[in-house]
This record gives structure tokens, sequence and C-alpha cells, in this order.
């Protein structure tokens, strides 16, 4: 073989003629250059950039949804091998076996399953396995039989538009219906919220039902928006075949069903439409957000699982219940496979986050009434500390709610005061107390449409009417929902930017959900990340390892004296809290209130002690995961040091880089985030300067200085007048934009370029591209040469 072939050159004249004489169709069975995730959303200011996607050479498929082997292909310069270590973790991703590496010599085959005798051996370009081979290794090690093969190897649906599953969907598909042919009944399978989890339950579904393995099937949800959307996306494709249960009068003709717990299950015999199926009707049921009622021993859901408990049962979840009283794995089992919000955001599939934490005075210091105090209906105050636990539950501060509406109406006015914002409070009074602080706060925008606020809770009729219209990308209206359950789980908000924090959030598995809200990323609409503002410190739940590693069961039946939590959900009302005293309102533990028997009431309404919000933090999503907890000034300098040991090491990559920007995207892509840090340090500062200020203690220059120093030494006197015209233009919109904004051609086409004469015309000036470019070179070495 000669010398001085590029990958692709290998790929085409070597790799791919090897597999195709070893069996492999070039059609049906080989994919070569597949990109498998969308890389990394990186948030720089108003703007985004995305981190190179992963994309694999080759992936090799038994048949399209059974992927068996990857292929790194190297050019000629490299040995065979030096592709198998970034194969492997393809690999190892992507649910594969067999990994090869090559440089069109001949092959480093790695076996995973350990059949071959040895993990790891060289073949020539010859001796590459055919699929038959590769295909009987397979079902060896996964123990598949000739029953289990015909269910396994049916083909997904076949969308029209080309659409096809990713590759985590694919994963949790193939393992959900091996394990079902293999016999497993129960199957939980856990995958973050914005993953696809309808798109992953369709497939499920469709592969055993068109297989006949599974002729009828109940898909289960808590939310009738859940089911109505199922039907209306991603299930639309079973058209008559499926229905949803909605009364006591069933059609038993059908084959896929679709119903709500509540709307088949009740109190009264008489509600329990589900036992007008017999217990061997359905042969497999989905319940989707498992974690809710389902997870319950003693719930009235799980009974429906019990009935049915000859079908199979898969479990889907992005945050599997697991406390001392409710499990998920004790009924389900181990996760089959876990996708979780850290690999999303990794991946580019879900959006990106940080955190503004806010500190209270009164919810640091707590607040104690003066002896005797009054609230403002005139009852006396228990003496004694009230907390933030207590807070829009048993004490009502107003100036708190106030507080916290401003701090939120000033983010608002100055990002997007159009942007889809979720608040979450305590309960749905604290919820309708928020909106009117809302609402004072934004009167302008709420006086052109009384729908720019909303309070959506579970009683509130005109609320819930509006869900859809918050939900729709390309509804204008409501802009800012506020709720305190209802919208914790199942709510498809796409474009969701803000989430709002009020509520004393203990659960790690509601923290999961109402987090989730945020994490769908929608491009046509600009939606690339979003920001949670938290005023109750509920965020420290980020840092409980729990929050996005594997599940562990904890479940302890019988033991302890724990009471069982609250179902989720806010369909009344928990407590009173919006009236004065004298109206009843029940309380959290079952206490009357006031009511005219003359016991004091429970809830206490303050309105003129004043509250303050003493500290302000942002926090930023990191490049492992977790959030930056140090200081942005403090992450900088340690990251920019550890990049470049000393200010020359730093100075010489500088100037000795064409373009600044590649500099620039490589600290961005380690999570210094320089348009954050110029809110911090000064607007008017070169990112060089910033960075030279934070990392290695310099005094920095702004633009507009590093402009004007450039024009005292008058270095353009060499050039033409149009050329040096150019140049000064040029310096202009450094001074004004930045150094980004100059180094490509592409500038010459703007404003005040255009009026200078034609891209072409401009270059012409300056004696061609190459001396355009020499020009511009010069000119980024004369703003920096002060340093």
């Amino acid at each position: 073989m000669k010398k001085g072939y590029s990958e692709r050159d290998i790929c085409t004249k070597f790799i791919t003629p090897s597999l195709v004489n070893a069996g492999w169709d070039l059609h049906k069975q080989i994919r070569e250059e597949v990109t498998f995730t969308a890389g990394r959303i990186v948030v720089k200011g108003n703007k985004h950039t995305r981190k190179k996607a992963k994309r694999a050479d080759y992936i090799l498929s038994y048949k399209s949804n059974l992927p068996l082997a990857v292929v790194e292909a190297k050019d000629d310069t490299h040995s065979v091998g030096d592709g198998m270590q970034q194969a492997l973790e393809y690999a190892e991703m992507l649910d594969i076996p067999f990994v090869f590496s090559s440089n069109g010599k001949g092959f480093l085959f790695h076996d995973k399953t350990g059949l071959s005798g040895q993990v790891e051996r060289e073949l020539t370009m010859e001796q590459f396995p055919s699929p038959e081979k590769l295909w009987g290794m397979y079902k060896v090690w996964k123990g598949i039989g000739e029953v289990e093969e015909r269910f396994i190897t049916q083909d997904y649906f076949s969308y029209s538009n080309g659409k096809a599953p990713r590759y985590y969907q694919r994963i949790s598909v193939n393992r959900v219906v091996e394990a079902i042919a293999k016999g497993q009944n129960r199957v939980l399978l856990v995958s973050a919220t914005g993953t696809g989890k309808t798109l992953i339950a369709f497939q499920t579904i469709y592969r055993l039902w068109k297989s006949r393995l599974k002729k009828r099937i109940l898909f289960l949800a808590d939310r009738n928006i859940l089911v109505d959307q199922t039907m209306a996306n991603d299930f639309k494709h079973f058209g008559d075949k499926m229905t949803k249960i909605k009364n006591r009068k069933i059609d038993k003709s059908y084959e896929i069903y679709l119903a709500l717990y509540q709307g088949v299950t009740g109190t009264d015999e008489w509600k329990n439409i589900y036992k007008e199926f017999s217990p061997e009707f359905f042969d497999l049921i989905v319940i989707d957000e498992c974690h809710r009622g389902s997870a319950r021993e003693d719930s009235a859901w799980r009974e429906i699982l019990e009935y049915f408990s000859s079908a199979s049962q898969i479990g889907l979840t992005a945050t599997p219940k697991e406390t001392k009283d409710v499990s998920n794995i004790d009924y389900f089992g181990e996760p089959i496979y876990t996708y979780s919000l850290k690999q999303g955001i990794q991946d580019g599939f879900l959006a990106p986050y940080r955190v503004i934490r806010y500190t209270i005075d009164k919810d640091v210091e707590g607040w104690r009434p003066e002896q005797g105090q009054r609230d403002k209906y005139g009852e006396i105050i228990d003496d004694r500390i009230y907390n933030v636990k207590d807070f829009d539950r048993s004490l009502i501060m107003e100036q708190r709610n106030a507080a916290i509406a401003k701090k939120v109406t000033e983010y608002l006015k100055k990002t997007d005061r159009y942007q889809k914002t979720i608040m979450f409070c305590v309960n749905i009074n604290h919820a309708e107390r928020m909106r009117q602080a809302m609402v004072n706060e934004n009167a302008d925008l709420v006086a052109e449409n009384h729908k720019y606020i909303m309070r959506i809770t579970g009683d509130n009729d005109e609320g819930k009417a509006e869900l859809d219209n918050f939900i729709d990308p390309n509804s204008k209206y409501p802009v800012i929902a506020i709720t305190s359950k209802l919208m914790t789980t199942g709510v498809d908000a796409q474009t969701c930017k803000l989430i709002v924090l009020d509520s004393n959030i203990t659960s790690m598995t509601e923290f999961k959900q109402i987090i989730g809200r945020g994490t769908r990323i929608n491009e046509e609409h600009g939606k690339f990340s979003f920001t949670i503002m938290d005023f109750r410190g509920v965020t420290n739940l980020f840092a409980d390892p729990e929050f996005d590693g594997d599940p562990v069961q904890i479940y302890n039946p019988g033991e302890g004296d724990d009471p069982v939590p609250p179902e989720d959900g806010d369909d009344n009302p928990d407590d009173g809290g919006n009236n004065p005293p004298g109206g009843g309102q029940g309380s959290d533990d079952g206490d009357e209130g006031s009511g005219g028997g003359g016991e004091k009431p429970r809830i206490y309404y303050v309105n003129n002690v004043k509250v303050q919000v003493i500290n302000e933090r942002v926090q930023y999503y990191g490049v492992d995961g977790k959030l930056i907890t140090e200081s942005l000034t403090d992450y900088t300098k340690k990251t920019v040091q550890k990049e470049f040991s000393s200010l020359n090491e730093f100075l010489q990559s500088w100037n000795n880089v064409d373009r600044k920007e590649i500099i620039l995207e490589e600290l961005l892509e380690q999570g210094v985030l320089l348009d954050e840090l110029e809110e911090e340090v000064g607007k008017d500062f070169d990112p060089f300067d910033l960075i030279c200020h934070v990392a290695f203690d310099q005094k920095p220059l702004t633009r507009r200085e590093r402009a004007m120093n450039v024009k005292k030494r008058d270095s353009f006197s060499k050039y033409g007048e149009q050329a040096r015209a150019v140049l000064e233009a040029l310096l202009d919109k450094y001074a004004d934009e930045g150094i980004e904004n100059i180094e490509g051609m592409e500038v010459l086409k703007l404003r005040p370029f255009d009026t200078m004469g034609s891209l072409m015309e401009i270059v012409k000036s300056f004696g061609g591209k190459q001396k355009y470019i020499q020009a511009v070179h010069e000119l980024q070495q004369q703003i920096y040469i002060t340093a």
C-alpha cells in the first residue's frame, strides 16, 4: 500500500471493500460517519456554541435496530490499534460488544464478549468477520434462543420523515424488548426528563406488539394531559387499534389501551373500571412516571398492577422513588438502563443550567414577634421564632413575597421579559399571593394582557385551561406560570428558560422533576439553556450524590414509624393561607382554624416587617456535571493557570495564534465564562485583559484604551488611503465589540465597510487576500503590544 492516504481514503479504498467482501450489506448493514451525540451546549452570554459531537467512522448492524460493531479508522501514519481507545469509548456508550480499529493495513479486534478466546487480536484485511459470525457470537453471549430471536429482531416503526431513535433510546428499547422476550415480567427504565420517554414507550410497545409477543397492551399515566399528548403525538401511529378508557362502557375489540390511574380506580367499588377486564386480558402494561402512585405498596394504583399481575409490566421514570416506605426497585427490580441528566447535558440533548441563589435576612435569622404583637387582622401572634419552614404556611410575611417578586422581575427586565417562567410555591394559597406580588411588579405587561401572569394550580379552572398555551412554544401567553405541585411533572415546557424556587422542597424525586421542567432544548425558539432562581436553599440538593447517580434501594417494609409521604399533586389546596381568621381553613395536620369557637388561627399575616435580600450568588454548570461552587474569578484563575502555567506562556500562545477566538473557545469549554466575568470585572475590557487580570493579577486596559494606543503609534502609515481607512474602522469596531468581531473577512460586508467598496475592492487595496490577512494579524499585534 502506498503512503499518504488520508483517513477518508483509508475508509473508501480499504475498509469498506473489506467489510463488503466479508458479507456486510453496504446499504442495509454498514453506516459510515455516524454522529450519535449533538455536542454539549456551552453558553456564552446570550449566545451559545456546541462542542464537537461524537461520531463513529462505522457502525455495523445485523439489522437496523441491532448494532453489533464499531470500526474506528486512522490514516496510514498511525498504527493499526491507534483508534482502539476511541472506539472502545464509543462502544461503551452505544452498548456494542465488538470493536475494531484499522489503518487500512489490518484490523485490531477487541471482543467484549470474551468468546474469541482472547480480548484483542490482529486480523488481516481479509479476515474481517461476517455478519452471521458476529450475530452468532452475540446470541451466545446474550443467551438468545430461536424463539427470542424472532421477537428481538423485530424492526422499529419506520417514520416517513426518516426520524430514528437516538442512541440511548435505541439501547433502552432493545434492552427492554430483550428482557421481555426472555420472560422477565417486571422492568424498570430510568431516563432523564426531556429525553423522550414516550418515544421509547411507543417503539417498545410497537416492536412487542408487531412481533405478536404482546397482543393487548395498557399504557397508564396519572395526568390527563399526559395521556392526551401521548395519543396525539408518539402513539398516533397505532391509529384505530388504540383507544382511551373513559368510562364503564368499554369496547374490548381494541389492542392498545390508554388510561388514567384515577380514571379506572376509586375508593368505591363501582369506580374500579379496570375490573371490567379479566385479570388475563392485558399481557403488557407500561406505567409512565412510575415514581408516583405505583411506587407505593398500599396505593390504589398498585392495585391495578397486582390485578393484572400476569402481564409484563414496564415502569418508566426520570426519578425512581426510593425511601424507607416507597420503592420502585422493590417492585420492578434494578433499572435495566439509566440515562442521566448529566449524560444528557454532556451529549447535548439536554440544556445546561445556572443557579442564582438568594439569601433573605429573615430566612437566616428567623423572626420573633414582639410581646403581644398582633397580625394585620388583629390576632395576637404566638411568641416563638418563625423560620423559613413556617413562612407561607403558619406565618405569611407579605414583604417577603414582595421582595422575591421584585428580584424575579429585575432579572426578567435584565434578560427577557417574555421568557417562559415557572415559579414553584409552598402551596396553592402561597401561589395566589405570589401571583398578586408579581402582577404588581409587572403592571405594564399585565395591562397589555392579563394572561402574562397566570396561577396554574389544581383548584383553578381558568389557570388549568391555560396550561396548554403555556406549553405551546408558539403561544406568547401565559409567560409566567405560578404553581405549587401541578407542574412538577409531565409538563412538556420546551421553552421554559427560568425556574423560580420558593418552596421548601426536600424530596429528591420532586426536585429532579422540577429541574426537568427546564432541561428540554428547543432550537427553533432559541432555547438552549435555563436559569434557576433559588430563594430557599433548595439547590443544595444538587450536591447530593443521589441527584444524578444510579438509584439505590433503601426500602424497608415494616421498619420504622415514619408515615408514608403524601402523593404529589395539588388538586386541592393544602391549607388556607389566603383567608383571614374566621374562615375555618383546615390545617396540614388536620387541626381546625379559628372558626368562631375562640381558637387561635393557625395562620398569621404580617405586613409591616421589612424583608431584605442580603446576598446573591451565581453558580454555573461545570464541565464535570457539578455546579461550580467557588466564585467565578477564583474558578477562572484556577482553570487558566491549569492551562497556562505562567503569564509568559499565556502571552506566547495568545500572540502565536492567528484567531484569538480559538483560545477563547478552548477556555469556554473548560467553563471559563468570559461574558459572565465581564459582569464582575467590567464590560469594557477585552477577554485578553480579563484573563490577564483575573489569572495573573495584571492591570487591565479597556478596549478603547488599547485602540487609542495603536492610533497614537501611527501604525498604518505604510498603507494607502483606502487600506488605512479600513484598518482604522476595524480598530473602532474592536473598541466597540471586541477582537472576535474583526478576525474574519465576513466583517467587510458589514457597516461601515460596505460603504468603502466591495469585499474584493477592499482586499485589492491591501494587495490581495494574503496581504489583507497579514495586515489584520499585524493590527492584532499592535493592539496587544503593550503586553
